[in-house]
């Protein structure tokens, strides 16, 4: 089974995860933010990964620290885990509708990292959750999964049902893109490397 633990642990956050991309969407996900634990838990079922997370954070300050940490740790676990990507489909683009709302995720694991977010109509909350954290746990995602992500929020009114669009977009791509369906034997890359 392909499957990471991570412990990252700063002045700011101690994090424990982990993560199993062959799983069953088995989740047990405590951030303290409880709309991030949602989300999570949307990505994990969706992409039918077991995902554990346990987040102590600074949220006396905020919740930027945390979320962006949380990232940082399953881009981690994430690009751990696939190990060598042989046989990967290495692509995938996916768009979900969620009520009226409608996302584009596609993703490239390509071993650079690249993020390109075109997210517009955010209120500022979802409860006491900042949307603007959305854009930083991606972020830390890209940065150590080191693959390409380009989200595309196409159109919605509801905050909440925007950001779920994206989220449970995001764990099918991830799960699209890390399968290993037999079509491709070894890298696919033509470089021979990713």
């Amino acid at each position: 089974m392909r499957s990471e633990q991570i412990s990252r642990k700063t002045a700011e956050t101690k994090i424990d995860l982990q993560l199993s991309i062959d799983g069953t969407g088995k989740t047990e996900i405590d951030t303290g933010i409880g709309f991030l634990d949602h989300m999570l838990l949307l990505m994990a079922k969706h992409a039918g990964f077991d995902l554990k997370i346990s987040c102590q954070g600074d949220l006396e300050v905020d919740q930027h620290h945390s979320t962006e940490d949380i990232g940082i740790a399953l881009g981690q676990a994430f690009y751990t885990a696939l190990g060598s990507k042989e046989g990967i489909n290495r692509y995938a683009h996916i768009t979900t509708p969620m009520d009226e709302a409608l996302s584009a995720i596609s993703i490239d694991i390509s071993g650079r990292p690249c993020f390109v977010y075109r997210v517009e109509g955010l209120k500022e909350k979802v409860g006491q959750f900042d949307t603007e954290l959305v854009a930083e746990f991606f972020q830390g995602f890209v940065n150590h999964a080191k693959l390409a992500l380009h989200i595309n929020l196409y159109y919605g009114k509801n905050s909440h049902h925007m950001i779920e669009s994206i989220f449970k977009g995001f764990g099918r791509a991830l799960a699209q893109s890390s399968e290993q369906a037999g079509r491709f034997k070894g890298i696919p890359s033509t470089k021979g490397l990713l």
